[in-house]
């Protein structure tokens, strides 16, 4: 696709500078040739704006003046990621329903909805207008997907699982598989069903391979406009407000409660039962074992307030050499010691 600059700048509200020309993708300022559209957003690229191919740049009136050609931005990154939807092309090749898809007699599929070969729908599950199925996704008995969902090749959804409107899920996500729940008894751990289901409110998106399991009784709840990583795994009961971020490797463990806007780094591990409250942000490979309150910066194993766990990531390079200095002080304290009760029993 090809677009003016002034249509470009006009659809996403920001004054053109210098030339108005055609352009017909993006790029990096390094890798953006003469048709292309970049963006700067880390003043530690601004070097690279001098021998820029691009044939505009996105960035903040202050550096305007080292390019020919610039659309205005007060959140270069931001409006660069809304450019991209110009030049985007959706996957897919298909529409309608395919023949080879098998759709129960009491499922009911939206006449727009679009069903790739390979698709199971079970009963009495509903498909929205809009939502894309692509190959191999199963979409189990009485489950409801919204409008304008999208499910990539091989998502499952287990019985009950309910979408909102434009949810997008990754190949591999696996959405109301039982959680992991057993009692003890005298001959082993029995298992327990998992009754409830799986609620995904709308606009939330989810990663290739993550697994959201169905609660206990009640549900699982992703809550609107989340936006979970690959390899995510949450588990029964779990619920989390709006807008959270979970990246990659996250472990959350069953019945937790994460309130609106929580960040959850890489690989961070969430015990069970307990709550972290609106805003908290936690660094990479932590460990929570306790409630958080909200609006706290946490890190480190157990995590700790961010000022402490810096504190200490700064201290544990020195360690091996504390020890040894708090060594030879014992050794020192102790001869002192002896030197002392010498002289008090020569004295008497």
């Amino acid at each position: 696709m090809r677009i003016k600059l002034s249509s470009l700048a006009q659809g996403l509200g920001l004054e053109l500078k210098g030339e108005d020309r055609e352009v017909a993708g993006a790029g990096t300022l390094e890798s953006a040739g003469p048709e292309e559209l970049s963006f700067l957003a880390d003043p530690g690229y601004a070097g690279l704006l001098e021998s820029t191919r691009a044939a505009a740049v996105i960035l903040e009136q202050k550096y305007a003046h080292k390019v020919q050609t610039a659309l205005l931005s007060e959140n270069p990154y931001l409006d660069f990621a809304r450019a991209l939807e110009f030049f985007a092309k959706p996957q897919g090749c298909l529409a309608g329903q395919s023949e080879l898809a098998y759709i129960h007699a009491s499922a009911r599929v939206h006449p727009k909805a679009v069903v790739y070969p390979f698709v199971f729908v079970g009963a009495k599950a509903e498909i929205g207008a809009g939502t894309t199925l692509f190959p191999g996704c199963y979409v189990g008995e009485n489950c409801l997907v919204g409008p304008d969902c999208i499910l990539y090749p091989r998502v499952t959804l287990m019985a009950g699982t309910i979408l909102g409107t434009g949810v997008m899920i990754h190949a591999g996500a696996v959405l109301g598989a039982d959680g992991f729940g057993f009692a003890q008894s005298d001959t082993g751990r029995e298992k327990i069903p998992q009754m409830g289901r799986v609620v995904v409110e709308d606009f939330v998106e989810i990663g290739a391979n993550t697994t959201i399991d169905r609660a206990t009784l009640d549900k699982t709840l992703v809550g609107k406009g989340t936006k979970i990583d690959n390899l995510v795994q949450v588990a029964h009961n779990v619920t989390m407000g709006e807008g959270c971020v979970l990246v990659s490797q996250v472990g959350i463990s069953g019945s937790t409660k994460l309130g609106k806007g929580v960040i959850l780094a890489g690989q961070v591990g969430v015990s069970g039962h307990i709550t972290i409250g609106d805003n908290v942000v936690i660094g990479p490979k932590s460990g929570v074992p306790k409630d958080i309150p909200a609006g706290k910066v946490m890190g480190g194993i157990p995590a700790m307030e961010r000022g402490t766990y810096l504190r200490s990531l700064a201290v544990a390079p020195k360690l091996p050499e504390i020890a040894r200095r708090v060594g030879r002080l014992e050794r020192e304290l102790a001869g002192l010691k002896k030197a002392l009760d010498s002289g008090k029993n020569n004295s008497g």
